[in-house]
């Protein structure tokens, strides 16, 4: 309040006296009753009265500037009870500052008993008071001036702004100012703890600043300390988290990297583009050169190129064999004899064969009757050894497991916002919609039917009473409900409550929800209502919690309320559980059946994830199983080669192509029995993505297999069963090369430690094995049967019906895609100037792909995981639109640090005499960089609190004389004396033994309006006490992170708290501690995966390649330059994978991971075949042998894995699972895109420029094999 106008000063000279005494009172005593328990002073003009002897241990304990001579005051003991009653508030928030607190006393004490009042009090209205004990006549002091020193009040605020308040993560003056900490200053300070509506002022007394006498008075302008100052020698000066002086300037955060960049662009662009441009530069300047050099010796270029031209592009392999042809050859001869004999034998006895495998098929499957099903997303995506999981189980064993959480954010987007106008004064202040009271009773009337839900399980009745948090259990029930509703104590009374007259309304809710968001933690608003803020279960309801859409922290302005619900989780309690489960199930259906036109409610509950996933799950199993049967049927329609309409379902081969299917299926049953039997869970990604690569894998050996028997003429007196198995000793080598190479990579991927790649990697590698080995063996039987049959003219599928008969029988044919891959394709491609374009067109896809790399982004946004259609998907919006904290993060103190200790104490507190480089003050420092650090707060400290609380000064810890046992401070009995004693050393922190006694009394001490830093709700979960109360065991200080809305968000969130808690281990280990601090939050545990994302994925598609080129050079026959350009090619696939990923908005997860991997087997599929039929051919040019092998292998792998996943993949769009239409439909429409054009376009080119030389051994071992045939002719034609 502003000093009076000079009108109004002159008058006041008029009535005071002229001559101000240096030793003068203006009142002494009690008098009568100002409101309910609080007395106006008496008016007494007289000197200083000697204090009683009764008195001297209060003001030595208040104001110990008085304790001199005969202790002559101008207050008697009763006065000194009451301030002391008065100072209880402002000690057990500011004594952690002691010259703060000083200088706060000092202002009291010169009010209440100063000896030269006289001089800055002025009495302005009193009235007469008739004492019923003596009849007396005496006079109230109603009204009076308090000249206080500008300076004064100046520097008291100044050594108070930064005391913190660690239960709250608020400033101490936001509880005391009845405003923000950032809107308070010294003079609205002193005018609000001086106004008699704060609930606390008996009379209202009126401050008046200045430095200079005036009006006559002398102004308070006492000596006061900074908060850098020691009070006294014993006490210190304020700690840095209370002081910033003592912090010296605040702390910033390190610059952000320099991005990269040459010429003002990405540096790795501008490389990426200089290199290709020199690549197409130096290709085809060396082809120009070439092409000059032939033009001497030819008259035209398209004049036939001579295989003896020195330095042509097409040269013939000449010279004898190197040392590893004749190994080569020898291992690809035993080899294909191995294969033909089985064949052979596979067809001769194909009952015998069919038998045993179908036997091992059900001895594999039988073992899907102990199948697990991983839904737990904790177990999908963290490793059991993860850091993060070991810390979530450490967090969940000492503390329990953090709690289950049910939330609504509930808008009005039917009702206009309205202004509040206070009365009598003070600015217009702006609601938002949700802040009507219209709109607030209607969602206290959803809150309260939420409470009212039952659920049923095992015939018992669950209510959320019987499953909520209650941190005030057993003397309180109430649940914790974090709503805005709780500062009216969820009462539709209290929210009407109001206080005027006929004509105005001096405060209503208004007025208090003003003054809650401020002091979510008072017990009286201090206004004219007196109601408390702090919630019915026992807590403060923080603003940023419960509202949202707010501007800056203008509360006042929220768009959305948010109410959660906590529920109680449990750790190992399955029972218990799954009443939590009973009861979350009924919420869910009871909101989206609730009807209200005027709110929109965006919830979740927490099972709502994995309902929603189970659901997607069964939604998208149509889709599934479409894309799957259009795979199935064009498999059996393709296999077939049908000649003329009358042999239409004679030549088809539907029921092979039938068996087929089942065979990669059975082989897929069987890998899930064999790992079932062992005992490791599936997961939704093995049965999602699993078929599709083995039905991939193995219907591509089919195609191959069959359409080499159709296009193979049976050889002069060669029966059916040597025909079959020379037939599988050609091709067999090379599905082993690619089966086996897929086997040993999928299986060393196991080595990975993210779950879902390990156990994809064990059951793909697993069942392409026996896929692998039931296609040579039944599938082998099969064939011979079905060629039998077809040689005897009987239908398929119906073969017991005779078709019409043909004397021509089976002849050896071509298909049409073979015929266009041989006549037309093949040589187009491979056309002197057609073959550089495409090694131009493919470097430069690989330029752009290395390019971009880096700039995939790494994580998955959770609300891709759910169907467009989820109610979750529109929580997920809410929640990025109008949350303004993020989740809760614990740094906790492994069990084993010695707290009993000033030593031990330091190295965690915050507050006096603690470290400035202490757990708390660390954490603290982080919350000031909250844009760096995404810490938003400062952490709440069980430790300052409890040293808060046991100070003798403090009415918190009291105990009874005669038992010793805890007395709460609202009790009122003669027996309750403090728990230490006022002394020096009663006043030092608590060590040994008293630490631990008085330790389980604060824990248990509920907050109550004369001692706010009971320990009962904020803190009992947060401290151990082990060994009967002997030791402190593990403990962590709560904070809260900014908002995180992106996986980049959660992760560097994530990452600093671990930096913050490594750098405050690192510390404390330098100052003698052992004992580690870990960050825990509920996220870690599933975006940890991120934090190694770019290693695993190198270390996992690095092992796949290496197992790959391995399994190639051996199987190969010690081919090694063949098996370099395979896997180059299939490394090219991978990086262009992560082009496509980056164009199309796919980020890098397990989930894509795990695709990659898959697409790192299915490359090999494209590449292997077509390598390995080069190098077995026998032509004279590297270009006759690439068109050869394109001929013979390109058409079998377009029909075999091309078109038959095309189909199905394009049926995957219409999913409406956007993780099925993100990470299946595009990833696996890029691989097979991707594997086709490398595999049949860039792969044959390739070789045609850099492929191996033939292998003479090979070629001299072919020519004798077939000398004297039919096929000595094709091989030389």
């Amino acid at each position: 309040m502003s000093v009076r106008g000079p009108a109004f000063g002159l008058l006041l000279l008029l009535f005071c006296p002229a001559q101000v005494f240096s030793q003068s009172c203006i009142w002494y005593g009690e008098c009568g009753i100002a409101s309910g328990d609080k007395r106006y002073n008496c008016r007494y003009s007289g000197p200083p009265e000697p204090l009683p002897q009764d008195g001297y241990d209060l003001v030595q304990e208040l104001c110990p500037g008085f304790f001199f001579g005969n202790v002559s005051l101008c207050c008697d003991v009763q006065q000194l009870h009451t301030l002391k009653d008065n100072l209880q508030l402002p000690l057990q928030f500011l004594s952690r500052c002691p010259s703060c607190f000083y200088n706060l006393v000092n202002l009291f004490c010169e009010l209440t008993c100063s000896p030269r009042q006289s001089q800055f009090l002025n009495v302005t209205a009193t009235e007469d008071y008739v004492d019923p004990a003596t009849n007396q006549t005496k006079t109230n002091v109603k009204e009076l001036q308090y000249y206080v020193g500008e300076s004064f009040a100046n520097a008291m605020y100044n050594s108070c702004r930064d005391v913190e308040a660690p239960s709250s993560n608020e400033k101490a003056l936001g509880l005391l100012c009845g405003r923000e900490a950032s809107a308070c200053n010294a003079t609205n300070w002193i005018e609000y703890m001086f106004n008699k509506d704060n609930g606390q002022a008996p009379f209202t007394i009126t401050p008046v600043f200045s430095d200079l006498p005036t009006h006559g008075m002398e102004p308070m302008n006492n000596a006061t300390k900074g908060c850098d100052e020691s009070v006294d020698e014993v006490t210190g000066p304020c700690s840095c988290q209370d002081c910033s002086a003592v912090c010296g300037p605040k702390p910033q955060p390190p610059p952000p990297p320099v991005p990269w960049r040459i010429l003002g662009l990405d540096a790795v662009y501008v490389i990426m583009w200089s290199t290709y441009m020199a690549f197409l530069l130096v290709f085809f300047g060396a082809f120009f050169a070439v092409w000059c050099y032939r033009k001497r010796y030819f008259v035209s270029e398209f004049t036939p190129i001579d295989g003896n031209i020195p330095f042509s592009i097409n040269a013939s392999d000449k010279g004898g064999p190197t040392c590893c042809d004749p190994l080569g050859a020898a291992f690809e001869a035993h080899l294909r004899r191995l294969f033909e004999w089985w064949g052979s034998f596979c067809v001769r006895h194909p009952g015998c064969v069919v038998f045993f495998s179908v036997a091992l098929i059900a001895a594999c499957s039988s073992g899907l009757v102990f199948i697990q099903v991983t839904t737990d997303p904790v177990d999908l995506w963290s490793a059991p050894g993860s850091q993060a999981r070991l810390e979530k189980e450490y967090f969940d064993t000492h503390f329990g497991p953090f709690f289950r959480t049910e939330q609504l954010i509930i808008r009005a987007p039917h009702t206009p916002p309205h202004i509040y106008e206070p009365y009598p004064s003070g600015a217009d202040v702006p609601f938002g919609p949700p802040l009507a009271v219209d709109i607030l009773h209607q969602v206290l009337d959803l809150q309260t039917a939420i409470e009212s839900i039952t659920a049923s399980y095992n015939n018992e009745t669950v209510t959320l009473r019987d499953i909520c948090v209650a941190p005030l259990s057993p003397y309180n029930q109430n649940c914790t409900i974090l709503s805005v509703l709780n500062y009216f104590q969820n009462s539709h009374s209290v929210l009407d409550h109001q206080v005027g007259d006929d004509f105005f309304v001096y405060a209503d809710y208004h007025t208090h929800f003003l003054y809650c968001v401020r002091a979510p933690a008072s017990l009286n608003d201090t206004s004219l209502l007196h109601d408390p803020c702090l919630g019915t279960f026992g807590g403060p309801v923080f603003p940023w919690l419960v509202l949202g859409g707010y501007d800056d922290q203008n509360y006042n302005n929220a768009t959305a309320l948010v109410i959660t619900f906590p529920v109680n989780n449990y750790y190992n309690d399955t029972e218990k559980l799954q009443r939590a489960q009973a009861w979350e199930r009924e919420f869910i259906n009871f909101v989206q059946n609730y009807e209200n036109p005027n709110l929109t409610i965006s919830f979740k509950a927490e099972r709502s994830i994995e309902d929603e996933l189970n659901r997607e799950s069964n939604s998208d199993v149509f889709t599934v199983l479409i894309s799957y049967g259009v795979m199935f049927l064009y498999i059996s329609i393709a296999l077939g080669h049908i000649k003329s309409c009358r042999r239409l379902l004679v030549d088809s081969k539907i029921s092979l192509g039938i068996a087929g299917v089942l065979i990669v299926l059975s082989s897929v049953a069987c890998s899930l029995g064999i790992f079932s039997y062992i005992g490791v869970p599936l997961t939704l990604i093995v049965i999602e993505v699993i078929p599709f690569l083995v039905l991939a894998v193995g219907v591509d050996n089919i195609f191959i297999l069959v359409q080499t028997y159709q296009r193979d003429e049976r050889l002069q007196g060669e029966t059916l069963d040597q025909q079959v198995g020379r037939v599988l000793g050609e091709v067999a080598p090379s599905m082993f090369l690619s089966s086996f190479a897929e086997t040993v990579a999928f299986f060393l991927g196991g080595l990975s430690v993210m779950p879902a790649v390990h156990t994809f990697s064990l059951f793909a590698g697993m069942a392409v094995l026996i896929d692998f080995l039931l296609q040579i063996t039944c599938f082998v039987s099969l064939l011979g049967l079905d060629i039998k049959r077809q040689e005897k003219n009987q239908l398929d599928v119906l073969c017991c019906v005779g078709g019409a008969a043909d004397d021509a029988g089976i002849q050896a044919s071509e298909s049409c895609l073979f015929r266009f891959f041989r006549n037309s394709y093949a040589p187009l491609l491979l056309k002197d100037w057609m073959r550089p374009l495409v090694v131009a067109v493919f470097v430069g896809v690989l330029s752009f792909s290395i390019a971009v790399l880096n700039k995939v982004e790494i994580g998955l946004d959770q609300s891709l995981s759910m169907p467009d259609d989820s109610y979750v998907t529109d929580y997920f919006q809410s929640l990025n639109q109008y949350l303004h904290a993020g989740p809760p993060v614990y740094f906790v103190l492994e069990e084993g640090h010695d707290y009993t200790s000033t030593k031990g104490q330091n190295m965690v507190c915050g507050g006096l005499g603690c470290n400035n480089d202490s757990l708390v003050q660390q954490v603290f420092t982080a919350a000031q960089l909250d844009s760096y650090t995404r810490i938003g707060f400062a952490p709440s400290s069980w430790i300052d609190d409890y040293f808060d609380w046991v100070k003798p000064q403090s009415s918190c810890c009291r105990i009874y004389n005669s038992t010793e046992q805890f007395c709460n401070a609202s009790v009122v009995n003669p027996t309750c004396v403090r728990c230490r004693p006022l002394t020096p050393e009663g006043k030092q922190r608590p060590q040994g033994a008293d630490f631990m006694r008085f330790l389980p009394m604060f824990l248990s001490d509920n907050p109550n309006p004369k001692c706010g830093k009971g320990g009962h709700a904020a803190y009992s979960a947060a401290v151990n006490i082990l060994d009967n109360g002997t030791r402190v065991g593990a403990t962590y200080f709560m904070t809260y992170h900014t908002v995180l809305q992106t996986s980049a968000d959660f992760i560097d969130a994530m990452e600093k708290a671990r930096l913050i808690a490594s750098n405050i281990t690192r510390t404390m280990n330098q100052q003698g501690g052992d004992h580690r601090v870990f960050p825990y939050s509920v996220f870690y545990v599933f975006y940890e995966q991120y934090l190694t994302m770019i290693d695993d994925t190198i270390f996992n598609l690095s092992v796949s390649l290496g197992a790959i080129f391995l399994v190639a050079v051996v199987l190969l026959g010690c081919e090694l330059w063949s098996a370099v350009i395979m896997c180059a090619t299939i490394a090219m696939i991978l990086v262009n994978m992560f082009g496509v990923m980056w164009l199309w908005g796919i980020s890098l997860n397990a989930v894509s991971l795990v695709n990659l991997v898959m697409s790192c087997g299915i490359s090999v599929e494209f590449c292997s075949h077509i390598t390995r039929a080069f190098t077995v051919s026998t032509k004279g040019s590297r270009v006759e042998r690439a068109e050869e092998a394109l001929s013979h292998m390109g058409s079998s792998v377009f029909s075999g894995i091309t078109l038959t996943k095309f189909g199905g993949i394009i049926v995957l769009a219409f999913a409406k699972s956007q993780i099925f239409q993100i990470f299946y439909f595009r990833m696996y429409l890029a691989m097979v895109l991707l594997g086709a054009t490398h595999g049949l376009i860039f792969l044959p080119v390739l070789l045609s420029y850099i492929g191996p030389s033939i292998n003479k051994a090979k070629s001299l071992t072919t020519q004798q094999r077939y000398r004297g045939t039919e096929r000595e002719q094709l091989l030389n034609f």
